[in-house]
């Protein structure tokens, strides 16, 4: 799918500062982040938008990676009435009870050894995938693990703000 210049981005474009904000911050946490993106509009193409975030994210600072972790619940656990989380997330809401406990026994762990929520891109997987990936993760050195959520940070945003340039249309 191009998503080339559309009419949401045409909207996003044209949002007052703190409307775009605002909206910025539902797609990600960091402050730093969104004023980056708000400061580079607008955007010609969705694509553009897309590859600015993706430079933005690659430059953040721990302190700003940790700002945007703090805006993701634990899988498992989407918040109560966030319709982004629960949509992401949907491949936990089928999970058997014992799946989900175990999510949660794993998401404490991962927590206590790296000090932040366990963070993956979770559209479209389930919730075994969830678990397997916390797993395999879990071993790894805090720097390759903030690389990784690096890394998953940018495809959710990615989805994120392609929502947000397609919305109603």
């Amino acid at each position: 799918m191009t998503l080339s210049s559309t009419p949401g981005l045409a909207r996003f474009n044209t949002l007052a500062d703190d409307e775009a904000t605002t909206a910025l911050h539902e797609v990600c946490a960091s402050a730093a982040w969104g004023r980056a993106i708000l400061s580079r509009r607008p955007y010609a193409t969705a694509e553009a938008l897309l590859a600015t975030s993706d430079a933005v994210m690659a430059e953040l600072s721990r302190e700003d990676l940790a700002d945007a972790m703090a805006g993701h619940p634990p899988i498992g656990r989407p918040a109560p009435g966030d319709p982004t989380s629960s949509r992401e997330q949907r491949g936990m809401a089928d999970a058997t009870e014992e799946l989900k406990a175990e999510m949660l026994e794993l998401n404490l762990a991962y927590q206590e050894r790296f000090g932040h929520v366990f963070l993956i891109c979770a559209t479209g997987a389930t919730g075994e995938q969830m678990r397997d990936a916390v797993k395999s993760r879990i071993g790894n050195s805090p720097e390759q693990e903030r690389e990784i959520v690096r890394t998953e940070l940018g495809k959710i945003n990615r989805i994120r703000l392609t929502r947000l340039v397609t919305e109603g249309e």
